[in-house]
């Protein structure tokens, strides 16, 4: 029902703004990766995982002239091991869908849904930890030189979901990209370099998980007009 009502909520915020009449939209379509590290700290045991690359589709729609919308999606897998009780592997799934207000020529404040899914395998594991929930934060886009520009975002997240071993749970924290992005006018495409930092906490009935995951993003996304 919580997801349902999410999902509800960000239609009808984008019906709201979709002009009645047809108009011409810019649309970018793309792919992006990040090669992450992924520190995990229990309040009992903490794993050691290797760096994995994440990676999947990017999508942006130019609504009008204030308002757009964003959709992310990324899929890893993390090999890791709780000393020498078990190896396991983590196939991790993480999508974000935003909507986006432009504030002025560099800001954008934004509004979204943030979704996360690992599954865990090994010798005895078969576990399925999920949630969803809200995100808000602020973009900013820097011109440096002529198509060259500088972008960064922050983000809060609130989640709320469930573990098959470990019941009920709520997780929290924050998104920070930043990187350098270069428009190639003639192909119009955008290729962009930098950096992800994401780190949150995960509140069981009875302990807590922290989790921070970091290191480099590549992206490239081609727009055109419908």
């Amino acid at each position: 029902m919580k997801k349902l009502l999410l999902l509800a909520f960000m239609a009808i915020c984008i019906s709201g703004i979709i002009p009645s009449k047809v108009y011409a939209v810019d649309i970018s379509v793309g792919a992006t990766t990040w090669y992450a590290w992924w520190n995990w700290d229990g309040s009992d045991i903490s794993p050691t995982i290797d760096p994995a690359f994440l990676y999947g589709p990017a999508l942006f729609a130019k609504l009008n002239d204030d308002f757009n919308l964003t959709f992310v999606y990324l899929h890893g897998k993390f090999d890791g091991d709780w000393g020498t009780v078990t190896a396991f592997t983590a196939k991790r799934n993480d999508s974000d869908l935003a909507l986006n207000y432009r504030l002025n020529d560099y800001f954008k404040l934004f509004v979204g849904i943030k979704y996360m899914n690992y599954t865990f395998s090994g010798k005895g594991l078969n576990i399925d930890h999920s949630s969803i929930g809200p995100g808000l934060g602020l973009s900013a886009v820097f011109p440096i030189l002529e198509n060259l520009f500088l972008l960064a975002n922050i983000s809060c997240i609130y989640l709320w979901g469930k573990d098959d071993e470990e019941g009920d749970f709520k997780e929290y924290g924050i998104n920070s990209n930043l990187s350098i992005a270069y428009y190639i006018v003639p192909a119009s495409i955008v290729i962009s370099l930098g950096g992800r930092f994401q780190s949150y906490k995960t509140d069981y009935d009875d302990y807590f998980e922290k989790h921070k995951f970091y290191g480099a993003t590549l992206s490239a996304t081609y727009t055109f007009n419908i």
